[in-house]
């Protein structure tokens, strides 16, 4: 199979969805790698790197689009919808539910399209959302303690405090691998860190693994409502997979958080569970509402591209392997793989995404049902 890395168009977007070792790996199993000159630079991979593992550089992203399977790390952006066709396997992020004119063009052009956010294991968990739910998680304090800086119109706290000065109160919403990762790394800056969850057995599971050291509330709204009167830096780590995020967190509810405290919103390319999120750029990454700094990129990952691109396509590899080595019919031998199918020749496939916009679903098995060998 011929495969498509194009450089990644959106707005300070520096990751790429391959390293020079995995387009290797490909390579050693027959198949002919076609990467988009310039795609790693930003990732610190240069094109003579690719080469030297034997891919193709191409000069256009016309020309890495035009291949059998296209690998990419975003979902594609309004100027790319010119590439989707009906013989195109793309396996990517989509984040559908939050998009409706990308489902839209996907439907139209009839593109197989593989969602790496809804590739689903038999133990519900999702193998290739983790490793940039890791980076994104350990970020969020990061930003979040230097936004919480005076001259950025934060309340001038240090998160982690000094001898006889309180720590700052980091508030997680969501239990899952982000919001652990944000309370290691809120920790580690001396903060005191709650994590809300509505999974009992979750927190039970957190209260061992921190021994303690942070405190675990049910999430419901009078909890929630009360630690966001206390929270000096909320973070939004709520995941519902494919599906847009459940608004935790009301505008109304601004008016009773700290002048210059800060929300990091990592469910934002979801919809985020802020009500008053939006998403953000890395060059312009805040915004204020009722005093409340909000941080909403929706790419937080490209700001440590190599790290990010390392871990990703390290995970991506033996499901993008199977389907470079199989086509469609991997779909139906992989069932992680088949919940990840979002959109196939013009049907919608995944009912999260139906039920957000109102749109008609078929389940992948019917969708599958007529091609051949599948």
């Amino acid at each position: 199979m011929n495969i498509g890395i194009p450089k990644e168009v959106k707005r300070h977007e520096y990751r790429v969805s391959a390293t020079p070792g995995i387009a290797r790996a490909f390579i050693e199993h027959g198949h002919q790698v076609f990467v988009e000159s310039a795609a790693g630079e930003g990732s610190g991979f240069s094109d003579s790197e690719y080469e030297a593992q034997g891919a193709n550089i191409v000069d256009n992203a016309a020309e890495a689009w035009a291949q059998d399977m296209v690998l990419k790390v975003k979902e594609p952006v309004s100027q790319e919808y010119g590439f989707l066709r009906d013989d195109l396997l793309l396996f990517t992020y989509l984040h559908l539910a939050a998009d409706r004119p990308l489902t839209e063009a996907l439907l139209k052009s009839g593109t197989t399209a593989i969602a790496y956010e809804t590739v689903q294991l038999s133990n519900g968990s999702l193998p290739l959302l983790v490793p940039m739910s890791e980076v994104a998680g350990r970020m969020a304090p990061q930003v979040g303690a230097y936004h919480l800086e005076r001259f950025l119109g934060g309340r001038g706290l240090l998160l982690g405090g000094v001898p006889g000065v309180q720590a700052g109160e980091v508030v997680v919403l969501g239990g899952g691998v982000v919001g652990t990762n944000a309370a290691k790394i809120a920790l580690g800056l001396g903060a005191r860190v709650t994590i809300i969850d509505v999974s009992h057995s979750r927190l039970q599971y957190l209260d061992d693994v921190f021994g303690g050291r942070i405190q675990t509330l049910a999430s419901n709204p009078a909890n929630i409502a009360t630690m966001v009167t206390r929270a000096d830096l909320l973070i939004g780590a709520v995941l519902i997979p494919g599906a847009r995020a459940p608004h935790l967190v009301s505008k109304d509810m601004l008016k009773i958080m700290k002048p210059g405290s800060v929300i990091v919103d990592v469910a934002v390319d979801q919809g985020g569970c802020i009500e008053t999120s939006r998403p953000t750029t890395h060059d312009n990454p805040t915004y204020v509402i009722d005093d409340v700094i909000h941080y909403g990129v929706a790419n937080m990952p490209s700001a440590v591209p190599n790290t990010s691109t390392t871990a990703l396509s390290n995970q991506t590899l033996p499901y993008a392997l199977e389907l470079a080595n199989k086509g469609i019919s991997a779909l139906k031998q992989d069932p992680a793989l088949l919940k990840g199918l979002n959109t196939h020749q013009g049907q919608l496939t995944y009912a999260a995404v139906g039920k957000a916009f109102d749109i008609e679903t078929i389940t992948p098995d019917k969708a599958l049902a007529h091609e051949v060998g599948v």
